[in-house]
């Protein structure tokens, strides 16, 4: 399901996603048409813009937040012409599994939309890394995150745009296995348990870096 009060891009993103083998269960162009259209197509994944009509200001967000207390498996992909860090780190804070944040320009980079689609769809987080520099830049010096050695700080980045170990590894020209060494470390110094590893945990991590106040994890 798509909302986009943009009519261009909206059929746009349908005709995206029908030509490479989705289907589109519905479409909305205001905030209160979000909610009915996902209880009553209940799709695969939607993908909403932040800001809707009737006041233009956060009706995406909020019906995004709504979706994922009703629907908390649903994957949303959450579409915005700028970087809005307090809309993405309260959408990060209701769940760690199946969120992407990317700004509008992506959907014009077909494989890169594509691909955040497909990450979410399959529990992953999908956060665009203008976002994620400009969250982390506003935040860190009220963070504890002196302790973090750079490339910790680059791992840690990575990681809150929701690449795996690999291509972490890939990105950085290192082993996994130091991927994994450094993942440890911010761990550490984040005050979160090493052993584990798993995806809840590392989105744990990323909350603590963007400053939320993530829940305990049991695992």
């Amino acid at each position: 399901m798509i909302a986009e009060d943009n009519a261009l891009l909206r059929e746009g993103m349908v005709l995206l996603l029908t030509s490479n083998g989705h289907d589109v269960v519905a479409t909305c162009a205001a905030g209160p048409e979000v909610m009915p259209a996902l209880r009553e197509h209940r799709p695969d994944a939607a993908v909403l813009d932040v800001r809707l009509p009737p006041t233009f200001r956060d009706e995406g967000l909020r019906a995004a937040v709504q979706a994922r207390s009703e629907l908390p498996d649903l994957p949303i992909l959450v579409l915005s012409q700028y970087v809005e860090q307090t809309y993405a780190a309260e959408l990060l804070a209701q769940g760690a599994r199946g969120i992407g944040y990317l700004l509008k320009d992506r959907v014009g980079r077909v494989e890169q939309f594509l691909e955040a689609l497909e990450r979410i769809t399959t529990g992953g987080t999908a956060l665009d890394p203008e976002v994620v520099t400009e969250i982390l830049s506003q935040k860190a010096a009220a963070r504890p995150l002196q302790a973090l050695t750079p490339r910790e700080h680059e791992v840690l980045e990575m990681m809150a745009q929701g690449l795996a170990n690999g291509a972490i590894a890939e990105r950085l020209v290192i082993t996994e296995r130091a991927v994994s060494k450094h993942i440890r470390g911010v761990f550490d110094k984040l005050g979160l348990p090493p052993e584990g590893g798993n995806v809840h945990r590392r989105v744990l991590a990323v909350l603590a870096y963007l400053g939320n106040n993530a829940p305990e994890s049991s695992a």
